[in-house]
């Protein structure tokens, strides 16, 4: 049988339904398992319902780019043109702020899929770094970025309802 190809598409304003069912069930997938279902569902209701994701859609400083085989949507990652946190050293920096595949999708390619389409939206904006922030207990994740050279540069809290945590920032030269 031969490999499904990925397409990758950039989302429009009526994909906030999909990015709230999709984004709640992969940050769920994610991270669940690891946190509270109280502190996991006050994320999820703040960060993933349907006005919040046309509010970030909206945004001229978001673009988020969805993976697909045959019209199912198997990754997505949120991008934001905006200043870093200090300890990322950048003129003109893009933030990878959610970088999120399908469980069953995951070793299947859609991460450098995705990962490729983030570094050539950073080039063709003429950003110098791509950064991001990452779950310290993520060890998969933090893998697949030191991969595509991402290296750490700091740390910053995360709020998950009332459980403070720590992420990595890590930031890569475009």
């Amino acid at each position: 049988m031969p490999t499904p190809i990925i397409q990758v598409r950039y989302a429009t304003a009526s994909d906030n339904i999909l990015l709230a069912e999709f984004g709640a069930q992969t940050f769920s997938d994610t991270f669940a398992i690891n946190n509270s279902p109280e502190n996991m569902a006050e994320y999820l209701l703040a960060a993933f319902n349907p006005e919040q994701q046309a509010r970030e859609l909206a945004d001229s400083t978001v673009k988020f780019v969805i993976a697909e085989i045959d019209g199912t949507t198997i990754g997505y990652a949120k991008l934001r043109f905006r200043r870093a946190p200090h300890e990322v050293i950048a003129a003109k920096p893009m933030e990878i702020a959610r970088f999120y595949a399908r469980k069953e999708s995951i070793g299947k390619g859609v991460g450098a899929q995705l990962m490729q389409a983030c570094l050539d939206e950073a080039k063709q904006n003429h950003c110098d770094v791509v950064w991001l922030d990452v779950w310290e207990r993520n060890r998969r994740a933090i893998a697949f970025y030191r991969k595509w050279e991402f290296e750490q540069v700091g740390t910053q809290a995360f709020q998950l309802g009332d459980d403070l945590q720590h992420d990595w920032l890590m930031a890569r030269k475009v």
